[in-house]
Formats: structure tokens, C-alpha cells, sequence
């Protein structure tokens, strides 16, 4: 991905789909898809529908709507670039600073033309005698908007469901407590509260482990991403893609119900990692800023409450977690620059109990640690990655990602609090307790991304309790939550660079904006005393704007400059010494890591990487004891657990998002593991 300047706009935005706006809206003027001149040939549109289907269809679908990426028509399309601040001069920029993903500069402007030519043909507007040309006032004179747009995007509250509360049953908070020593179950995205993304289960060990054979799969059949992290529960598997949330029997794969959400907003980043469960509800949230919650018996809607901002550039893509009737997430968002939150919802119907504001002192003054001397908008503190949970201190960890605009941090002078921190809340609350900063004055995008696991051990003979922490730095850091100190430090990518200052010339560095540890994180094996973290290692360029090219679009991506990747992309599995941080061993894969990593007591640490293998290592030793093709790039969960006194392992295969997939991006699938039969 490159995203750079051009001398006619000065936007700064992210890639077709991230475009989120906010305020009412309001038609440019009246050459509409209905009214006034036509603005491009029909020779243009044709050359551009050749062009589309060659560059454009593999991640936005040959109709323009099926597919990974956001859609490029319908009423929230055209309704995005037909804004009073945001038109399709702005959509043009989009389109040749940043696509093809990986590509950029690989279709001339004149051909852009073309493809977005095309795209309006698919919106409505009728072709003319004059070919569309990137003249600015002409672009920022039209719009897309047809009769009903508006009242087909105008989202409700609340949806009530089909029945007032859930007919299934479990797992109850007695349950949930207890998933740390639970032999059979994975109910949390992380396992348990504590995230150790560990398994007790020792059926399938270090011996037999090279007998595995696929039990069965089951294919979600959605065109979409597919990060999902699955939960299971009773012999039963929840899981998620974009818009679809499935139960299926996790010793056979067979289907048990499926439901499919209809976004009743603007989806704008098409991500989502799963559901968390408690009492026979099933929660996951949205990309259009909904919590929904199912019923575990049949999948019916019980109520879907909008609790975030779209058109702001909020969105959801992590799994909630449910602790005593209170669901607690936070949107995603940093890079659209939204002001950032982290916040618990009533289990029952959706309804706000606390909010915690991640950037407290982010506005156009500026606060104690946001300087702001060009007074622009400044923001982010999303969050996208799992929270953790100590029940008996009702202490609740955060990771705050980064602030915005993202790469210039004399627009934003000072240490930007709470981003990049880890942030420890009253989980009943939300009230701030403490937090440490990891990554302040960040000019890199180097989210803080990981909370767990939470663990205790001995560190120079005194038992401590701890948390692990990583994120896109590349760096691994335990804490003590004690004394509110860190323990250790220790790399799990390259990182190069690190302290050179982000100039207008460029600078290069490691790891880039998508590198270290990204949506996946740390696994503690108790056995072996160590953490095992997945990381992307790819270096970038990193370039600033100057401070008067900076120009922010409400709800888009918000760099402030440019980045371009330097090299190919690797990835790392390292494990490291749970009390000092020595490095024990490290795997080498030869693509980006991304997928989830599990541990068991059977000695092993399973895996998946972007080549589409699903791997089994040594704990203690790192050597890779077992490798299965699963046909797809695996950029979601892994997870072990038992059906009936037999052990399973379940991998997320396929589609993990136009950035991750490669060339061989698979379909969304599950694919489960155990010993033979006859074993």
C-alpha cells in the first residue's frame, strides 16, 4: 500500500472504503444522477468497465458490491461522494493515490478516469457527448445521490428482536470465571478472561502430533474478510464473518443455524474477530456501529442497539467481551481520526452503562499532552483488539492505539495520552485506574495492539503478577501490575531505525505501518514458563507532509503523509522466557504472521501462517513437528478444545483482507483437526 500527494489535491485519505463522513448531508449541487448533463462517454465508461474487472473486481466484486472491500454502489456509495465537504473530486484522489493496494502508479490518471466512469455508470448517471476529465470544480460540482438515498442509509437505534430474551442456555459467569482451568471449552476469543490463549488439553501431544488429519471444515461462504476468532461452548462452535455470525457443531462441522445482518448504515471498515457469549446470548458487533445480540438456540435477532458513529469513521471490528451482564468494546478508527472510546453495554438490550474517553484532551485546543499549534482536528485512541479481565481486582486492560493525524507529530506535540498506552479500568465503572504509556510521541502508526495474557510468576525469586503486552513497534513488554513497572522488553521483529525522526524526504524504518504484532497476540505456555507472539516483519518508508499540504477529511483516513513499503514482508513466531524476556527460540515463516497462536498442555504451540500452512511446534524447542496446507492465507483464530473426551483444533482459514491474502487468498473456511479414529 502506498498512499502520497498529488499537486492538484492535497487530500490526505486511506483506500475506497475507509472514506467515512460525518455531519448531515447535503447535495453539491443539482447535476445529479437524475438531472442536468451528462459527464463522461459511453467509450469511457466501457474502456473502464475492461479496466475494473482487470484491477479492481478482485477485492470489490465483479458486481462492484460482492466483495472484501466496502461496495461501490448503492445508496451509501453514492451518498459517501455526494457530501456539501466530500465529492468525487475527493473519490478521484482516492482512487489514484491508492489502488491498486500494493499498486499504486500502475493505472494512469486517464485510466482512473475510465474505471470511475464506469462506476458511475453502475450508480445511474447517464453517459454524455464530453469524457470525463479531473478538472476539480467539475468533479466537485456532481453527484452521485438518486431519489430515497437519503431515507435508505437513515439507521435506527434499536432493533428489537423476534423474542425478549434467549431460549439457549450458557455459559453462565460461573463458567465464564472458570475458562482458565476448563479442560473442554474455548469461550472467549483470547480462551479466558486472562487472554492466555492456553489449553490444558494433552490428548494431542508432541508424539502424535505429526498423526493429525482434518476431521472436518465448514465454509462460511461469505466474500468477505475473514479474521473471526471462534468461541465454542458445549460442543458447539460460534463464528463470524463480516455480516454473517454461524453456530455450528464443533465435532462435525455440520451447520446448526446462521444469521445474516442487513447493515442498516455505512459499513466502514469490513472487519469483524467474533462473538463472546454468556446466559444463551451471543454478541458481536458491526461494521455499520451496531451490537447485536442472538440467540445460542436457533440464532434469532433478541435486539441490535447502534452504539457508534459510522459516518464519523467508527466502526467495530473486535470480539466484545461479556463479564457479568456488561458487554465491554470500543470502534476502531485511530487513522480516521475519531475521538476514541472504550465502553459497557447492558447484556439485555444494549444500553450504555459507562464510558471511558481514550483521548481525553484531543480537540482543536489542544490539551496538557496534545499540543496542537496549527490547530487542526486531532484524535484516535480506537480500539480493535481484545480486552482482558481480572475478576477478582474488577480490573479491566486496554489497548489505546495510536493518535492522528498519524505521522507528524509536530502537529501534535507531546506524549498524545492515553494512546498507545495500556489502561487499567474499574470494570464496573470505567473509572481510570493507571496506565503506562508504551509508545508515546508516535510517528509510525505503531498501535499498542495486545493486553494479555495476564500471569503470574517468579522474577528474581518473587512471585509477580503481570501482564504482556506487544503491538505494531514490534516489542514485547511485561509489566508488573503491582508496582506499575515494567519487567522486560524484548523484540519480536526487526526494528531498524527506530529513533530517526519521520521527515519530508522519507524515512525508512522497521517495522513499517503493518508490521510487529498486529490483531493476534502473546500465548503463555505455563509448561515451558514462556510467551509466544506471531509478528509481521516488514519495513516501510515514512515520509511527512509539509504542515500546509496536511487537509483532513471528517471520518477518513488521516495520515498526514506517506508510506511505502521497503522490501519484502517475513514474519517471526518467537518464543521468549515469561520472567526475563530471553529469547528461547523463533520461527522464520517466509510470509507476514498474523494468525492466532495457541498453546497446549500437550507441549505444543499451534499456528497458522499467510502461505495457507497450519503448523504444530515444540513448545520447548520451537521445531516444527506437523504442517497442513489449508488452501487459504489464515489471518484468524486457532483454538483447541474437547467434544465428548476428544480433542480438536480449529483453524480460520482463507481471506483475511486484500492486504494479508496474497495471491492465493482462499475461501472463508474452518478447518478441524484431531488424531485418527483408530488412535
Amino acid at each position: 500500500m502506498r498512499v502520497h500527494r498529488t499537486a492538484t489535491l492535497n487530500v490526505v485519505v486511506g483506500a475506497l472504503g475507509a472514506l467515512a463522513l460525518g455531519g448531515a448531508w447535503v447535495a453539491p449541487c443539482s447535476l445529479s444522477a437524475q438531472e442536468g448533463p451528462a459527464t463522461y462517454t459511453a467509450a469511457q465508461a466501457d474502456a473502464g468497465r475492461t479496466l475494473y474487472a482487470e484491477s479492481c473486481a478482485r477485492c470489490h466484486g465483479e458486481d462492484l458490491s460482492q466483495g472484501s472491500a466496502p461496495p461501490l454502489t448503492g445508496p451509501t456509495f453514492r451518498r459517501t461522494w455526494s457530501r456539501e465537504n466530500v465529492n468525487l473530486s475527493d473519490l478521484l484522489y482516492v482512487m489514484v493515490s491508492t489502488m491498486p493496494p500494493r499498486n499504486v502508479g500502475t493505472l494512469s490518471e486517464a485510466e482512473q478516469l475510465s474505471i470511475l466512469a464506469y462506476i458511475m455508470s453502475r450508480n445511474g448517471v447517464a453517459a454524455g457527448d464530453a469524457p470525463l476529465d479531473s478538472d476539480v470544480r467539475r468533479l466537485a460540482a456532481l453527484s452521485l445521490v438518486t431519489p430515497g438515498d437519503e431515507a435508505a442509509v437513515a439507521a435506527v437505534e434499536f432493533v428489537r428482536g423476534e423474542r425478549a430474551a434467549p431460549l439457549g442456555r450458557g455459559p453462565g459467569v460461573a463458567d465464564l470465571l472458570a475458562a482458565s482451568t476448563d479442560s473442554a471449552d474455548w469461550l472467549y476469543h483470547t480462551r479466558d478472561y486472562s487472554g492466555t490463549r492456553y489449553s490444558p488439553l494433552r490428548q494431542i501431544n508432541v508424539d502424535n502430533v505429526h498423526t493429525l488429519v482434518p476431521a472436518c471444515l465448514y465454509q462460511l461462504g461469505e466474500p468477505r474478510n475473514f479474521q473471526t476468532g471462534p468461541v465454542v461452548h458445549d460442543g458447539v462452535m460460534y463464528l463470524t464473518g463480516v455480516r454473517t455470525t454461524a453456530a455450528i457443531d464443533a465435532a462435525t462441522c455440520r451447520q446448526i443455524w446462521r444469521h445474516q445482518w442487513q447493515p442498516r448504515d455505512r459499513e466502514v471498515w469490513p472487519n469483524n474477530r467474533g462473538v463472546a457469549l454468556q446466559d444463551g446470548y451471543v454478541v458481536r458487533a458491526t461494521p455499520d456501529g451496531y451490537l447485536v445480540a442472538l440467540d445460542a438456540e436457533d440464532g434469532r435477532l433478541l435486539w441490535a442497539r447502534q452504539v457508534a458513529d459510522p459516518w464519523r469513521g467508527e466502526t467495530f471490528t473486535m470480539a466484545p467481551l461479556v463479564y457479568d451482564g456488561m458487554i465491554l468494546v470500543g470502534p476502531a478508527g485511530s487513522e480516521n481520526a475519531i475521538s476514541g472510546w472504550v465502553g459497557a453495554f447492558r447484556l439485555t438490550d444494549g444500553t450504555a452503562i459507562w464510558r471511558f474517553e481514550t483521548v481525553p484532551g484531543a480537540s482543536r485546543s489542544g490539551g496538557p499532552s496534545w499540543g496542537n499549534p496549527a490547530g487542526i482536528p486531532i484524535g484516535g485512541g480506537a480500539i480493535w483488539t481484545p480486552l482482558s479481565l481480572d475478576p477478582d481486582r474488577g480490573e479491566l486492560y486496554v489497548a489505546v492505539t495510536n493518535p492522528a493525524p498519524d505521522l507528524p507529530i509536530e502537529l501534535r506535540p507531546g506524549p498524545n495520552l492515553y494512546t498507545n498506552s495500556i489502561v487499567a479500568l474499574d470494570v464496573r465503572t470505567g473509572e481510570l485506574r493507571w496506565y503506562d504509556q508504551l509508545v508515546p510521541e508516535d510517528e509510525h502508526d505503531w498501535d499498542v495492539t495486545q493486553v494479555s495474557p495476564i500471569y503470574s510468576e517468579s522474577v528474581d525469586g518473587v512471585m509477580r503478577n503481570l501482564v504482556a503486552t506487544a503491538g505494531k513497534d514490534g516489542m514485547l513488554r511485561v509489566l508488573d501490575r503491582d508496582r506499575k513497572a515494567r519487567v522486560f522488553e524484548a523484540p519480536v521483529t526487526t526494528r531498524e531505525n527506530v529513533d530517526a525522526p519521520v521527515t519530508t524526504e522519507g524515512t525508512r524504518a522497521c517495522p513499517g505501518i503493518l508490521g510487529g504484532v498486529e490483531w493476534n497476540g502473546p500465548a503463555l505456555h505455563p509448561g515451558t514458563r514462556s510467551l509466544v507472539t506471531p509478528a509481521v516483519d516488514w519495513c516501510y518508508t515514512f515520509r511527512d507532509f509539509e504542515a500546509s499540504e496536511v487537509r483532513y477529511v471528517e471520518g477518513s483516513e488521516y495520515l498526514g503523509g506517506e508510506v511505502e513499503p521497503a522490501g519484502e514482508r517475513t514474519g517471526w513466531l518467537t518464543s521468549v522466557d515469561a520472567a526475563t524476556g530471553r529469547i528461547r527460540w523463533k520461527y522464520h515463516s517466509p510470509d507476514a504472521m498474523v494468525g492466532a497462536v495457541t498453546t497446549t498442555g500437550g507441549g505444543l504451540v499451534f499456528a497458522g501462517e499467510l502461505t495457507g500452512d497450519f503448523i504444530a511446534l515444540d513448545a520447548d524447542s520451537g521445531e516444527v513437528l506437523y504442517r497442513f496446507n489449508t488452501g487459504g492465507a489464515i489471518g484468524g483464530g486457532v483454538v483447541s478444545y474437547a467434544v465428548d473426551g476428544r480433542q480438536y483444533v480449529a483453524v480460520a482459514s482463507g481471506r483475511p483482507s486484500g492486504y494479508w491474502w496474497g495471491d492465493n487468498p482462499g475461501s472463508g473456511t474452518v478447518v478441524v483437526f484431531s488424531l485418527p479414529r483408530d488412535r
